[in-house]
C-alpha cells in the first residue's frame, strides 16, 4: 500500500513528518512526500529520504499514486485548490486529516461524490485506546499556548510580579473559560509567566485540573451527564445554563486582564458567555483570546479572524493558531496520525465493522456518507437541483472541549 502526504494548500503544517517514516514503513506502507511538504514546517526533503520516503516532485502524480492520503487539512470546496485535489481523488482512495464534517457537510458530499473513503480526525472517539490519535487535543495544547503567548504580546502590562527598585509590580490577572486541553495548557503556560489564574469550565471534574496547576477554580455545578456527550466531546447545554455562567462570569471577567475562552462544540456554534456589558467593564487595554471565533466565538463582540478594540478592549478571535507553531504541531499531528494509520492496518478488512474507532472516524465510503450524524447534517446541506454547491463554514481546529 502506497501512502502519501502532499504539500498543504494555505497551510504549514505537514501530516508526516520525517520521524514517522519508519513506522509507517514497518508497518507495511510505502511512504512518498511531495517535494517541499515539509518546509515551511521546518523538515528539508533530505531529511524525508534519509528515513526512507520517497520524494514525488509531481502533485498529479502523487494523488494517482496514492492508495492513502494523509493530510492536514482535507480538499476544500472553497478553494481553487482545494477543487483540483477533489479532482485528483479516485474511487476507493482512502483520505485521512481533519475534514470539518460537522462544519462543512458539502466538502463531505463531494469526498463522497469521489467514491473515497475518508475518515476524520475531528471524531476520534475520546477512549483510552484511541489517546494516542487524538488530533484535536494535540492541536489544542499548541493552541492553548499560543493563545497565552498573544495574550501577553498584547497586554501593556507584564504577567508575573516583580518586585524593583521602583516598586512591586502586581502580577497580571488571568480567567481561563473553559478547562479541556486547550484550557489547561493556557493555565500552565499563564502559571510559567507568573500570572494570578482563575478558571471555569461547566464540568465539576475539571476543578482538580485546574487547581493541580495552581490555579484558582470558578464553577456552576451541573450533573456530568448535562455536560458531554457519549463520545467525550462537549454539548449544548441549554440557555438558562448559559445565562447562569454568563452570570457567574460577568464578575470575574471584569476583574481580570487577560481573558481566553475556548468553549466550543463540535458543529455548533459557540455559546456565548462573555457579553458586551462584561466586557465593557474590564479595565482599558485588558485582552481578551476567542479560542472559539472559529464556531462564532465565546464573546459577543469577537469578529472572528479579526482583532479589534472595543471600550479600550483589544478582542482577538484568531483561527487555527497550530498552524503558527507548524513544527512541533506537525510533529505531534503526525504521530496521531501514524498511530492511527497503523491501527487500521491490523483492523479488520473492510476499515468499520466492530472495530470501534475506525467505525467512530469513517465518514464517507462507496459514494456514500455513511457516519449518521454527518449524514443527517449533508442531508439539509445537499443543493437544490441547479443550485452550485457552496462550502459551509468554520474550520474544525479550534479545541472541541
Amino acid at each position: 500500500m502506497i501512502a502519501v502526504a502532499p504539500k498543504e494548500n494555505e497551510e504549514k503544517r505537514v501530516a508526516v513528518t520525517p520521524i514517522v517514516v519508519p513506522a509507517l514503513i514497518k508497518a507495511g506502507l510505502e511512504v512518498r512526500v511531495e517535494s517541499g511538504a515539509g518546509l515551511a514546517a521546518g523538515f528539508p526533503d533530505a531529511d524525508y529520504e534519509s528515513r526512507g520516503a520517497h520524494l514525488e516532485p509531481s502533485r498529479d502524480a502523487l494523488f494517482a499514486a496514492a492508495d492513502l492520503v494523509l493530510c492536514v487539512r482535507g480538499p476544500r470546496l472553497a478553494s481553487a485548490a482545494g477543487r483540483a485535489d477533489l479532482e485528483r481523488l479516485r474511487p476507493g482512495q482512502k483520505l485521512v486529516g481533519f475534514l470539518d464534517p460537522l462544519g462543512r457537510p458539502r466538502d463531505v458530499l463531494a469526498l463522497a461524490s469521489r467514491g473515497v473513503e475518508a475518515m476524520a480526525m475531528e471524531l476520534m472517539p475520546r477512549i483510552s485506546r484511541a489517546q494516542s490519535m487524538d488530533a484535536l487535543s494535540s492541536m489544542a495544547t499548541v493552541a492553548g499556548y499560543r493563545a497565552v503567548l498573544l495574550a501577553a504580546t498584547a497586554l501593556p502590562r507584564m504577567f508575573p510580579m516583580m518586585i524593583t527598585a521602583a516598586g512591586t509590580i502586581s502580577p497580571a490577572r488571568v480567567l481561563i473559560v473553559g478547562a479541556g486541553v486547550a484550557g489547561l495548557q493556557a493555565i500552565a503556560t499563564a502559571r510559567r509567566l507568573g500570572a494570578v489564574v482563575r478558571a471555569y469550565d461547566v464540568r465539576a471534574a475539571a476543578g482538580e485540573e485546574v487547581r493541580s496547576l495552581g490555579a484558582k477554580f470558578l464553577e456552576v455545578p451541573l450533573a456530568a451527564e448535562e455536560t458531554a456527550d457519549k463520545e467525550g466531546y462537549a454539548k449544548a447545554l441549554g440557555e438558562d445554563v448559559y445565562r447562569r455562567q454568563r452570570e457567574l462570569l460577568s464578575r470575574a471577567v471584569a476583574e481580570s486582564d487577560v481573558v481566553i475562552t475556548t468553549a466550543a462544540v463540535p458543529g455548533r456554534r459557540s455559546p456565548v458567555l462573555v457579553d458586551a456589558e462584561s466586557v465593557r467593564r474590564m479595565v482599558p487595554g485588558s485582552v481578551i483570546v476567542d479560542l472559539a471565533a472559529e464556531r462564532g466565538g465565546n464573546c459577543e463582540l469577537t469578529e472572528p479572524g479579526a482583532t479589534v478594540v472595543r471600550d479600550g478592549v483589544t478582542i482577538m478571535g484568531p483561527f487555527d493558531l497550530a498552524a503558527e507553531i507548524p513544527h512541533d504541531a506537525s510533529l505531534m499531528y503526525a504521530r496521531n496520525v501514524s498511530a492511527f494509520v497503523r491501527h487500521l492496518m491490523t483492523a479488520k478488512p473492510d476499515g468499520a465493522g466492530d472495530d470501534e474507532i475506525a467505525a467512530a472516524t469513517l465518514v464517507t465510503r462507496g459514494g456514500a456518507v455513511v457516519n449518521a450524524r454527518v449524514r443527517d447534517l449533508a442531508a439539509e446541506a445537499r443543493p437544490e437541483p441547479g443550485e452550485e454547491a457552496a462550502p459551509a463554514g468554520g474550520a474544525a481546529t479550534a479545541e472541541e472541549s
